[in-house]
């Protein structure tokens, strides 16, 4: 039994990205990462924020939403997203969910959040007004992204608010039955050989069970919200990205990686970060 818990563990922390804790960080605005603690629905809620020196007076605010097993100081160690911020100049928060999942709203996912009814979208909301009230944000230059867990959430939050010129779900699902969707420009990264979230589909393996609409037809649903044209391809190796134009200057774009697995591609901060900067509202 010790050593199946073992092996279980180890199976959890490799899609968290577990890694040593990072030593404590005072609160405050101040460049740097700092700590923040809000007050939703008589909850605390926490987050992490990173500003890099030098910001414009509007900058940029990319929210990253770690995974199921995951936590805010383990998105930042493992996704790259500060150092990038700090060339590109933009501001980068990590929501903490409780229980280290979030409630996406839908399919059943994922555990103690989605049973007890958090409302995880009031708490985003509330984090990027409360960034927004004390840092220089650009409104029409928030986005959200997130792996599994982090990134079904983004899509729920895509159906459920109009903050986000555009997300970047990787290894994800929509889950939420999305009625009152907002025209938001969309690039979901995804492995075919994902067993957790299946890319063709039905359930995955693991306890979560998440099950839902092949990726294919996730990437239509939003095509045909956002009234895009019709999508062209091209590959590069393993790697297939499908891109479909749509009014406004927005874009919906659906980047497979052939063979890959339940993971954070090494491209997928960079890439991500070139499809926001391209798509402000």
């Amino acid at each position: 039994m010790a050593a199946r818990l073992a092996v279980i563990a180890a199976v959890l922390c490799c899609i968290a990205g577990c890694a040593p804790s990072h030593q404590a960080r005072a609160s405050g605005f101040d460049e740097g990462t700092s700590v923040h603690t809000l007050s939703v629905g008589g909850v605390d809620r926490t987050y992490l924020l990173h500003k890099p020196a030098g910001l414009s007076a509007s900058a940029p605010l990319v929210v990253m939403l770690h995974g199921g097993f995951g936590n805010a100081e383990q998105a930042e160690r493992t996704y790259g997203w500060d150092q990038l911020a700090d060339s590109a100049r933009f501001v980068v928060a990590y929501p903490d969910g409780l229980n280290r999942a979030w409630n996406v709203d839908g399919g059943g996912c994922c555990g103690r959040s989605a049973r007890e009814g958090v409302d995880d979208v009031a708490f985003i909301t509330a984090a990027v007004g409360d960034i927004s009230d004390h840092v220089g944000i650009d409104p029409a230059r928030v986005y959200a992204t997130g792996i599994s867990n982090g990134g079904i959430m983004s899509y729920t939050l895509a159906c459920a608010t109009n903050l986000f010129a555009a997300i970047g779900p990787d290894s994800a699902m929509q889950l939420t039955d999305c009625q009152s969707p907002h025209p938001v420009s969309v690039m979901h990264i995804h492995g075919t050989a994902d067993r957790l979230v299946r890319y063709d589909g039905g359930p995955g393996a693991g306890f979560a069970h998440i099950d839902g609409l092949p990726v294919e037809e996730v990437n239509a649903f939003w095509r045909n919200v956002n009234h895009c044209a019709t999508p062209t391809s091209s590959t590069v190796g393993r790697i297939t990205e499908s891109t479909a134009a749509c009014p406004e200057g927005r874009s919906v774009v659906l980047i497979t990686v052939e063979g890959g697995g339940h993971e954070w591609p090494p491209f997928a901060t960079q890439r991500l970060w070139e499809f926001f900067a391209a798509h402000p509202r």
